[in-house]
């Protein structure tokens, strides 16, 4: 099933009757109310960015109020995508579906950055991709206000497997790992010598309580903590840092009233700031947690981390820079000082 058809089962079966209640243009006035939504718990780095910006949205004074609707009430994080491109949810923070534009893929790339500091300032306030990914964005309609990052993302493994794979590919054969419905997640993970197992977020939890998958990828530490009870084993691969688009639909944004369009402007900058300021020692506080909930944290050591780069260099990268161009792929490189 693609992306798209699962956000259109989601969208039909969970939020058509919110759907319906809203026009499909939404040319939005002061005083007037539009919704923000995104698919994940109130625990997430996506509820303290929403619940900070909507604090920043009433400093402004701000004649517009926020409908908010965290934890997936409207459906996937793809699903969301769509309805902000199609303006039925004018803002929302979701990641990016490659369903719609695959250059978006480039959002997953492995080991661009391994640290904070260099992650702050390649996709932090006004870095480096924020351009970038606007200029693929505008053609879904879309804009991005900022990313918002959740960290770095890692491997999980099920309970009950009995295997905890550090070198890759000699460790990974035959061990099914969930990644997103994203072909860079399957060409990541085939590469690795992992079966990649595509599948939407919603059915996650309950193929690894099954044994449907053996693990999962593209974890950062809150997701790891938050699925605690069916995992065993956190290897910090690190393989790509993981960060959020808060998007705005384009044709909305540039209907509002020029004042109210500065006050959320100005309160989205002000809220990035802060999660940025705040996101490491969330992502770090959740790590603290995953370790003394009983789940085994690994650290690879240096030359199997080594290994498991020069894999993605010689195989993902060059299949990206086929989907995006080699203009981007050279700034790509010179971020993360490959030759």
């Amino acid at each position: 099933m693609t992306i798209r058809n699962s956000a259109k089962n989601l969208f039909t079966g969970v939020v058509m009757t919110s759907a319906l209640a809203v026009p499909v243009t939404q040319t939005a006035q002061a005083g007037e109310e539009f919704m923000l939504a995104h698919a994940y718990p109130t625990d997430h780095i996506f509820h303290l960015t929403s619940s900070t910006f909507i604090d920043e949205l009433k400093k402004q004074d701000s004649g517009m109020e926020i409908d908010y609707h965290p934890g997936g009430d409207l459906g996937d994080w793809a699903s969301i995508f769509e309805q902000s491109m199609d303006g039925v949810v004018p803002m929302s923070m979701t990641f990016a579906a490659s369903e719609f534009d695959p250059r978006l893929d480039l959002s997953w790339l492995g080991y661009v950055v391994d640290n904070w500091d260099d992650a702050r300032k390649v996709y932090g306030p006004n870095g480096k991709m924020t351009k970038v990914y606007n200029e693929i964005l505008e053609d879904l309609d879309l804009v991005v206000l900022g990313t918002i990052p959740t960290g770095f993302g890692s491997v999980a493994i099920r309970k009950d497997v009995g295997r905890i794979p550090t070198n890759f590919p000699e460790d990974t054969k035959g061990i099914q790992m969930r990644v997103p419905p994203v072909p860079i997640g399957i060409e990541r993970f085939n590469n690795w010598g992992f079966t990649a197992v595509p599948m939407p977020f919603a059915e996650l939890y309950t193929a690894l309580q099954l044994g449907t998958v053996d693990g999962r990828a593209f974890g950062p530490s809150v997701e790891i903590w938050q699925m605690r009870d069916v995992l065993s084993a956190y290897i910090l691969t690190r393989d790509y840092f993981e960060h959020a688009f808060w998007v705005v639909n384009k044709s909305w944004l540039e209907d509002l009233p020029a004042d109210e369009r500065k006050k959320l402007l100005a309160a989205a900058d002000l809220t990035l700031n802060k999660i940025w300021d705040e996101a490491q020692s969330v992502d770090e506080n959740f790590l603290k947690q995953v370790r003394e909930a009983g789940i085994e944290v690994v650290e690879l050591k240096p030359e199997q981390l080594a290994k498991a780069k020069q894999i993605l260099y010689k195989n993902e990268w060059p299949y990206m820079e086929k989907i995006v161009g080699t203009e981007i792929m050279t700034m790509m490189r010179g971020i993360a000082g490959i030759n």
